[in-house]
């Protein structure tokens, strides 16, 4: 099996295990968001179609030369897609379909570990698929630097998501209580994975950098913080977790 078909095999399943998680913590959870039936599938069409949106979006800011070249042929703007943007895209989506059906509760909490776990297995498919992924990192002379293929020890970036994710799905679900506000979970998600992904970009190919050092996903990543810079301010003044 070729590392691209690989690949696509683990994301299939990591649409699978997702879809597995969100309901049963559907269920768990008990949400009133997702209450109703036809509002749930209604949120959760609007969370895909937001995601694919946003995949895309985050793609043609990442990386516009590639996404346009020999423009207006229309390949090169599906080739690509980015995380990042998914989940904004995602968020982007529900929250507006949310407003139409007038539904206030918050419903982000059920996505939390679905995303968390889903985007770790996703990531073993990168990491497998090599340089074909372009989600690798910059050349390093660490020990554990991983050769692609092309004789160049990078660093391996995908297994440095997947650690942060498994500790970070650890930490939100040992420290529950302290996320009491109803969305709270996936909040903190957003905040940590976007400040992750805002630093560890730094160790990884840039496309195009914007103002000099910046990448288009990091661009994004700052996007995302600055709508949830009350939630920092409220995660950072609470003391509980230090107390424990």
């Amino acid at each position: 099996m070729t590392p691209i078909a690989l690949h696509t095999l683990v994301e299939v399943s990591t649409y699978f295990v997702g879809m597995q998680l969100f309901l049963w913590q559907r269920r768990r959870l008990a949400l009133p968001a997702l209450a109703d039936r036809d509002h749930s599938l209604a949120i959760g069409v609007a969370a895909i179609v937001g995601a694919a949106v946003g995949a895309k979006l985050g793609y043609w800011i990442e990386d516009p030369r590639n996404a346009f070249a020999n423009f207006p042929d229309w390949r090169h703007l599906l080739e690509g897609k980015t995380i990042v943007g998914a989940l904004l895209g995602g968020l982007c989506g529900v929250e507006l379909c949310k407003r139409a059906l007038g539904v206030r509760a918050s419903s982000g909490d059920a996505f939390a570990l679905p995303l968390m776990i889903g985007i770790a297995i996703g990531r073993i498919g990168c990491f497998l698929a090599g340089l074909d992924d372009h989600t690798y990192g910059n050349p390093t002379s660490l020990p554990w630097g991983v050769d692609f293929g092309d004789g160049v020890a990078r660093h391996p970036t995908q297994l440095y998501e997947i650690a942060f994710l498994i500790g970070l799905a650890w930490t939100i679900a040992h420290f529950a209580r302290d996320f009491a506000c109803p969305g709270d979970r996936f909040r903190a998600f957003m905040i940590a994975y976007l400040g992750f992904r805002l630093l560890i970009d730094f160790i990884k190919p840039m496309p195009v950098a914007y103002f000099g050092f910046l990448s288009g996903i990091q661009l994004l990543c700052l996007g995302g913080l600055a709508y949830y810079r009350h939630d920092i301010v409220r995660f950072a003044g609470n003391l509980s977790w230090g107390r424990r």
